[in-house]
């Protein structure tokens, strides 16, 4: 613990406080939406508050790229900026409204962010609030956000909650019901990394429960999962996911009833119940299934949060940030930033960037081209200002900009009295009379996202494949007809196989409110694309293990045995020069990485390393382990040094057991070291062996 002085104080003047309430007014703390104790001065307090990548819910805020587009920047001091400003413009928020006696949902300073689960399945709909499919990208950039929305005060700026505690990513339709089954190697290796990294490295305020059962036990009551945050030393709250609860008698079926599941939660260490069963807490006294002790003890880790973050008495250093930082241009320049390293260059052909000289007309055509919420995701705030694709290219182009929806997102029809694909005809139309055709495609959080969020009836959310709709598919042909240049800018939270072979091709993301300013800045060439997947894009999805396997054998770059059905490996993305890297040293934890810019453009590029012990009982092909972002002129040579974690010189046994080894070898390139990503890169990579 950082600051073990603050937290002595604040959980003194906790037990302080519980100590004069009633029993009864201890139990209705434990809610989400705790009432006032005006004898005591308490205000109301609503836990649930929103911050996957900006304040969310909340009125008008700054708007960044997704979660996953963050992680696609591997940048870890961007990841921390997006969380300062979001913790910046969530005191700004509270400082007025608090003082105006508002109190309501999503207005607290308990923000259930980041989503540190791991995006195993790329057909997992809330895949986009991760930070992908690998652990320890996961666990850095997690504790930079959290980093960034705490602060370094005594006073806790805001309090970050990791989240959903454990072993989660999937299906949506059965999360209420499922028991996800991990044994100790995967638990160990991958479900529980970033959590213990998160605890442990950044002392995260909050971990939130997930619904469905580990190995038999609802995650908001795990004995097990408990006593893993007991060993790691957390020292914050606990609290469930919204109306998770409930599931214990509803569809788990491991109580019979509210009151039983309340006391099972309680007694377990779930300190706030987000829904309704903790109304049902003196119910459960009074029945003998809790005790006092369990109420007031919850009680106590709630309103030591609340002393740490200086909600009751006494001045805090964030009581004059003023409500005008809130999507203030500064802000938005951050995030402009942020969508500008999220977009990825998976293909290109030469034809990027652009040269605007040689063009007279560009047609922009597809369902995503002038939509916002491509630019929003979801656990989104609202932008007073949106900068779409067609907005962005149009601001960027001298010349006509000729423009047609396509298609809709993915019914057969735009216009519901018409017949099917009743835009195809002006799609075609368009393109045959542009230069080059910008499409643009994808999805949106209405048919990819959280269960009883998304318009998706047929998945809840979650991808049946890895296809693009329908109707999407049918306005590719339709375009490819004409002959042009067509470039494919898919937006999506996930893996997408277009199954076409285009000009070019761009992922990017749900990138943020000045995602389209980003994307004609890469269009154009006014900048150069950087930025890498932090997922393995697959083409198959058929070809995959069960969805609700949760075993990681065959999944993600990691253990990926059919090397066949990698469409775009993890840690790829093209830019519009040629970094390689020429030498790669170790030396007492920091790893010495020379590259080289040999082509013609300055770029940005992200330098990759990966480990591999040298003992047989090791599963993996190897792991991430450290990257560092560098900036380089064309035909510049560079030199960065990059700090590789002790925990990388670890492995996991079979029985979970984490144990180290003594030689290992050591990769450095600007990608994964496997043949695919060297022949899609046009680079090699640098390896050398390791002696600890």
């Amino acid at each position: 613990m950082k600051n073990a002085a603050a937290y002595s104080d604040a959980r003194n003047k906790a037990q302080e406080l519980v100590s004069k309430m009633t029993v009864e007014e201890a139990a209705s703390q434990l809610r989400y939406d705790s009432p006032a104790i005006e004898r005591l001065g308490i205000p109301a307090y609503n836990w649930w508050n929103e911050a996957l990548h900006g304040l969310a819910r909340n009125g008008i805020t700054t708007v960044f790229p997704q979660a996953i587009a963050l992680a696609a920047s591997f940048d870890e001091k961007l990841v921390f900026e997006v969380a300062d400003i979001t913790s910046t413009e969530t005191r700004a928020k509270f400082n007025v409204f608090s003082k105006q006696g508002d109190r309501d949902i999503y207005k607290g300073l308990t923000m259930w962010a980041p989503n540190i689960n791991i995006f195993r399945d790329p057909r997992w709909g809330r895949g986009q609030e991760t930070y992908g499919e690998d652990p320890f990208l996961t666990a850095t950039l997690g504790k930079a956000y959290v980093h960034g929305l705490q602060g370094d005060e005594d006073i806790l700026k805001t309090a970050a909650c990791a989240k959903h505690f454990a072993v989660h990513s999937g299906p949506e339709g059965v999360r209420h019901e499922f028991n996800a089954e991990a044994d100790a190697f995967d638990l160990e290796d991958t479900y529980l990394y970033a959590f213990e990294e998160l605890v442990k490295e950044a002392d995260v305020e909050g971990v939130m429960g997930a619904y469905n059962r580990v190995n038999g036990e609802p995650a908001c009551a795990s004995d097990f999962l408990m006593s893993k945050l007991h060993d790691w030393g957390f020292a914050g709250y606990f609290v469930s996911d919204c109306w998770a609860i409930n599931d214990f008698h509803t569809h788990h079926m491991v109580t019979s009833n509210a009151v039983e599941s309340a006391a099972m939660a309680l007694n377990a260490g779930c300190d706030v119940n987000c829904g309704c069963c903790y109304v049902n807490l003196i119910a459960a006294l009074e029945q003998g299934l809790t005790t006092e002790e369990k109420i007031r003890e919850a009680a106590v880790h709630l309103f030591t949060t609340r002393y740490k973050l200086g909600m009751l008495g006494g001045s805090t250093p964030y009581d004059d940030i003023p409500y005008t930082v809130c999507a203030c241009d500064e802000h938005k320049q951050k995030s402009y930033e942020a969508s500008q390293k999220a977009i990825v260059l998976l293909e290109n052909n030469g034809i990027l960037p652009l040269d605007k000289s040689k063009l007279k007309t560009i047609a922009v055509i597809g369902p995503t081209a002038t939509s916002t919420a491509v630019l929003e995701g979801n656990y989104n705030g609202t932008s007073d200002t949106y900068h779409t694709f067609l907005e962005g290219i149009k601001d960027s182009f001298d010349g006509r900009v000729l423009y047609s929806e396509g298609c809709h997102l993915f019914k057969d029809r735009v216009s519901v009295l018409a017949q099917p694909d009743d835009r195809l005809s002006e799609a075609y139309t368009v393109a045959s009379l542009a230069d080059v055709v910008i499409l643009c495609l994808g999805l949106d959080a209405t048919i990819e996202g959280e269960e009883g969020d998304t318009g998706n009836e047929f998945a809840a959310g979650d991808k049946l494949d890895l296809r693009l709709p329908e109707s999407q598919r049918r306005l590719i042909e339709c375009v490819r007809k004409t002959g042009k240049p067509v470039i494919a800018v898919v937006a999506a939270g996930s893996a997408i196989n277009t199954e076409t072979e285009f000009d070019a091709l761009i992922h990017a993301w749900y990138s943020g409110a000045e995602g389209g300013r980003a994307l004609a800045d890469i269009l154009f060439g006014r900048i150069s694309p950087s930025a890498k997947l932090p997922v393995t894009f697959y083409k198959d999805a058929d070809e995959l293990p069960d969805f609700t396997d949760y075993s990681m054998k065959g999944r993600t770059y990691r253990y990926i045995e059919n090397g066949s059905n990698v469409l775009y490996p993890f840690g790829f993305g093209l830019t519009y020069s040629k970094v390689e890297v020429t030498g790669l040293t170790y030396d007492s934890g920091n790893a010495k990485v020379s590259f080289k810019n040999t082509g013609s453009s300055d770029t940005q590029d992200v330098i990759e390393l990966y480990i591999k012990p040298d003992d047989e009982r090791c599963r993996e092909n190897y792991h991430l382990c450290g990257f560092a972002r560098v900036d380089t002129k064309a035909g510049q040579s560079g030199e960065v040094t990059v700090k590789i974690p002790d925990k990388a010189f670890t492995f996991v046994t079979e029985q979970g057991e984490r144990v180290r080894a003594g030689s290992f070898k050591l990769y450095a390139s600007t990608h994964q070291p496997d043949e695919l990503s060297c022949k899609l890169n046009g680079t090699d990579f640098v390896s050398i062996g390791v002696n600890i």
